[in-house]
């Protein structure tokens, strides 16, 4: 199948694919490039939070606990420089 590339660089998904994989308006697209090819997946609910979980416990060794009123904090006085 193919689309055109718009002036803003956009493209439009043809009705069959996007019925065939569940894609709707408001959806959200990962996009990758794999070679030369540019690749489009839906990110379902929990496909997005098994993402998110499965990148920080590899990246902090594990899952963790965040305070993120301390985070906010922390940022606030980095910013201002008041403690």
């Amino acid at each position: 199948m193919e689309v055109v590339v718009t002036r803003k660089y956009q493209v439009t998904i043809p009705k069959k694919v996007r019925e065939k994989i569940g894609v709707k308006i408001g959806d959200r697209l990962l996009v990758r490039v794999v070679g030369e090819s540019i690749v489009l997946t839906p990110i379902r609910g929990s496909d997005a939070l098994a993402r998110l979980s499965s990148i920080a416990d590899r990246l902090l060794g594990g899952p963790k606990r965040v305070d993120a009123v301390k985070l906010v904090e922390e940022s606030l006085e980095r910013e201002t420089g008041l403690h």
